[in-house]
């Protein structure tokens, strides 16, 4: 557990960024047993292009979940208004249906206007 703390607080430092890109960080409480935990990769810095119009608003690029696999979706213009991506919910992960699941943490994603979370759960 201890091994788990340090890696995320180096990844944490790892993963500071300035400018336009978003960090997202997922903390989870790990059980006792073994576990295979599919982690997001690094954020990817961005160029945020010049505002369309007033009224718009950025809604950083960040990782989700989709098809077996991790991937980004593209900052993007919303015409709007557009609040942070709230704080990371812990969670904490239940033990495995089986050998061969592995763990998919929660994350924030945007849909419809909002950020919503999307719970971390067990995949095969």
């Amino acid at each position: 557990m201890k091994q788990v703390l340090r890696i995320a607080a180096a990844a944490s430092l790892a993963f500071a960024i300035v400018g336009c890109t978003v960090q997202e960080r997922v903390v989870v409480k790990e059980p006792p047993q073994k576990v295979v935990v599919r982690h997001m990769p690094a954020p990817i810095q961005e160029v945020v292009s010049v505002q369309p119009a007033p009224g718009y608003a950025w809604v950083p690029g960040h990782w989700v979940w989709h098809q077996n696999g991790w991937q980004w979706q593209a900052g993007h213009w919303y015409q709007g208004n557009v609040r942070p991506m709230p704080a990371i919910v812990v969670e904490q992960i239940t033990v495995a249906p089986s050998p061969a699941h592995f763990w998919i943490p929660g994350h924030w994603k945007w849909h419809n206007g909002e950020w919503e979370w999307a719970r971390g759960h067990w995949e095969s």
